[in-house]
């Protein structure tokens, strides 16, 4: 099963601590990452902004993206909230076995 690091950013820390917990209960995530702290500069309704943001890491399987993505986009406050996969093409397998563990159907 391919592992899969899924990229998102939330409005503060307590939303992404909020996100992240969800999504490992349900068996999405193996694991959520939570970063704080981060300013984001962006263009928005034709405007450039700046915020502050937390980061949120996951780590799932490629075959848990689309629910994945589908479930923080029902939960998450932001109309397009960012939810980029990015592939992993190596690392310790260890935990890349664990990773397909615990977001398995059955965990």
């Amino acid at each position: 099963m391919a592992a899969v690091l899924v990229y998102v950013t939330t409005p503060d820390r307590d939303c992404a601590l909020l996100l992240g917990r969800t999504v490992v209960e349900e068996h999405l995530a193996a694991c959520a990452n939570v970063i704080d702290g981060m300013t984001a500069i962006f263009r928005w309704n034709g405007a450039i902004d700046e915020a502050g943001e937390a980061v949120m890491l996951l780590k799932t399987t490629e075959d848990r993206v689309n629910a994945l993505t589908d479930r923080l986009r029902a939960l998450h406050p932001y109309e397009v909230p960012c939810v980029v996969a990015i592939p992993i093409t190596g690392g310790n397998p260890d935990f890349l076995a664990w990773i397909a563990a615990e977001t398995s159907s059955g965990s």
